[in-house]
């Protein structure tokens, strides 16, 4: 299956299924958002809408959490990976909105990732989630079904990976196959053993039809394999039989 009709089958399979695809993270504003995305790396939606609760009630505007200290963001966050360096990026990442942004939260690429704990995937986030610009988010969800379906081609890096999504879906879906993407790896095509056997879209995904391809392969050589066995013990009974006659004959005699 060429690459153009692999991205139209998975277009209309989730713009049918999953139209209003949307993030699972829990806020309430653009800066909630930018907060909960930076937690959420390398830790899942679900921890990080455990902890923004108290977080957002101690620290509900830019200015209040660039006032704190990393230790006093700490104690909200101890429970996520890294909570010492995100406390951090945090505090950081507020005194530059409050500083340098008047406290809003910019839809420039650039200009967000200036600030402290936000990277590409991050800025991307933003961009497409709350500003609607055409951009599209790789982590490792997004990477890993990417290249499992088939929608990008010897891509080893996240930027890879983004450059690839972005030449070939149409511009209007970036943001919500950021999401598309991220909920079919988190619950069906997920890293290790890809629930395959419930997949709906498993009709055109490069990895089924490869694994499906060696299982059948490897199926027919072990029944070519076995034929041969077979034919060969029979050949020797046949060979064991004509004996055990000959020398019956000849006994006989």
């Amino acid at each position: 299956m060429l690459k153009p009709e692999r991205y139209r089958h998975f277009v209309e399979y989730f713009s049918k299924h999953q139209p209003s695809a949307v993030t699972e993270l829990h806020y309430s504003s653009p800066f909630e958002l930018l907060v909960a995305v930076i937690l959420s790396a390398q830790c899942t939606d679900k921890r990080i809408n455990q902890v923004t609760p108290a977080l957002f009630k101690q620290f509900p505007t830019p200015a209040a959490l660039a006032a704190s200290t990393s230790d006093e963001v700490f104690n909200y966050i101890r429970s996520v990976s890294y909570p010492n360096n995100k406390a951090k990026h945090l505090v950081g990442m507020a005194k530059m909105l409050v500083e340098v942004f008047n406290g809003e939260v910019p839809s420039d690429l650039n200009d967000l990732q200036k600030m402290p704990g936000v990277g590409r995937k991050t800025a991307n986030v933003i961009a497409s989630v709350v500003f609607d610009l055409p951009a599209i988010a790789v982590d490792t969800h997004v990477f890993r079904v990417a290249n499992r379906i088939g929608l990008t081609t010897n891509a080893r890096t996240p930027l890879a990976v983004e450059k690839q999504l972005t030449e070939f879906l149409p511009r209007e879906t970036l943001g919500i196959a950021h999401h598309w993407l991220i909920l079919h790896g988190r619950y069906i095509c997920v890293a290790r053993s890809p629930k395959c056997e419930i997949c709906p879209i498993s009709w055109f995904c490069r990895y089924y039809d490869r694994n499906n391809t060696e299982a059948a392969l490897l199926k027919a050589e072990a029944l070519k394999t076995k034929k041969a066995k077979d034919l060969k013990k029979k050949k020797q009974l046949n060979i064991i039989s004509k004996e055990l006659k000959k020398r019956s004959v000849d006994k006989d005699i």
